[in-house]
């Protein structure tokens, strides 16, 4: 597949491991962003800098393993934003990724190669991390069904970090029914029951301006979940912004201590956003801001998994909107970052899992999105499948 084919998803396209076994991925083909260890290949974690300062994997990532042992076929590594400190989806040091649904608009990070290697149908699934939103944003920009897991239940081991109490491993596909065969891959075996609690956030929708946005969510869950009986509800101790602060001094801080002393030792030159980002970060210390933050996220994640338990669903639009256009300024962009991440940290400071159902009836895709209790990711896979598939 030459580039213009791949649409810039790959950063190693030539890439193909047979699979190790055989089981519920027999015949699929997979692609990895390039944050995963795959023996024998140095991980550029979207910095060229970083490649040329780390040797090659010995092992495969056991997230890698366990899905060649249950039958897929490894095809490539895919682009991500530097040091996955982005949610656009362009990297400075790589051809941009083509959002293969909205060719002018962006394809959304930092898992943006995942996305769209999946959209384009280059591979039936691919593998991303998400932090802050990087599989869920991608996932609803270019049309695509995507998770972001609880917190902890899949491996991290092998997967270059960010910031590990929010990093998590999730995955995208162009349909529930194997997004959910790739779950049962990866996710630990638990008993489920069934969602009897239905909520729409009243907080999270009203970060959405667009009336034609708004009026295609809605239509969409008139259309598929007409027979539930949803309630109106609002976030447990803290607004979203009050989350998105939270999220962003956590974050800042552990990317510091995860890739500090890197960044201070071999100067890489990253994308004026990244690398302010990351000079942000730098300052960040155990402060009483740090003091404030921890003490949000436990009580925030303790009061809203209590609430959901087993069986609680929350219904939330993935992002702001479409993908931002090309070209955007300044001020759009964002604008457009900071009402997406009041919804996507919803699910990052609580550890939830996420799921993001893409509506497709708009010149752009946008993605609807369900968040259940802690460790019920089977359970709402599940219920994804049933009602989407």
């Amino acid at each position: 597949m030459d580039g213009q084919e791949s649409l810039g998803a790959f950063v190693t396209d030539g890439l193909n491991l047979a699979p190790l076994g055989n089981g519920v991925l027999n015949g699929t083909v997979f692609a990895a962003k390039d944050v995963f260890a795959v023996r024998g290949h140095v991980t550029s974690a979207g910095q060229p800098l970083w490649a040329s300062t780390h040797p090659a994997a010995e092992a495969h990532a056991p997230v890698v393993k366990s899905l060649l042992e249950c039958g897929a076929r490894l095809r490539g590594m895919t682009v991500t934003d530097e040091l996955m400190y982005s949610l656009k989806g362009d990297n400075i040091h790589y051809p941009p990724t083509i959002n293969p649904r909205v060719p002018d608009a962006y394809s959304g990070g930092s898992s943006s190669g995942s996305a769209v290697a999946t959209a384009s149908e280059a591979v039936d699934f691919a593998i991303g991390t998400d932090t802050g939103g990087s599989v869920r944003i991608p996932s609803s920009y270019c049309g695509l069904f995507g998770i972001r897991p609880s917190h902890g239940a899949v491996s991290l081991e092998g997967v270059v970090p960010l910031a590990p109490s929010f990093d998590t491993v999730g995955w995208m596909a162009r349909s529930a029914e194997l997004l959910e065969r790739v779950g049962s891959c990866l996710l630990p075996e638990k008993a489920s029951a069934s969602f009897q609690r239905f909520y729409q956030l009243k907080e999270a929708w009203a970060q959405i301006d667009h009336p034609s946005v708004l009026q295609s969510l809605r239509a969409f869950i008139k259309e598929h979940l007409s027979d539930l009986k949803i309630e109106p509800t609002q976030l447990p101790l803290a607004k979203p912004a009050e989350l998105a602060e939270t999220f962003r001094v956590l974050q800042g801080y552990e990317a510091w201590q995860s890739h500090g002393l890197w960044i201070e030792q071999n100067h890489p030159h990253f994308a004026r956003d990244v690398g302010g980002r990351f000079e942000a970060a730098s300052k960040m210390k155990k402060d009483k801001a740090y003091q404030q933050a921890a003490a949000t996220k436990q009580q925030f994640t303790e009061k809203i998994r209590a609430f959901l338990g087993s069986d609680g669903l929350l219904i939330i639009p993935t992002t702001y909107g479409p993908a931002p256009k090309r070209g955007s300024g300044a001020e759009e962009s964002d604008k457009v970052r900071a009402r997406t991440m009041q919804l996507t940290c919803i699910a990052g400071v609580s550890g939830l899992p996420q799921v993001t159902v893409p509506i497709l009836e708009l010149a752009a895709p946008i993605g609807l999105s369900f968040i259940s209790g802690y460790g019920t990711d089977r359970q709402l896979l599940a219920f994804v499948r049933n009602v989407f598939e």
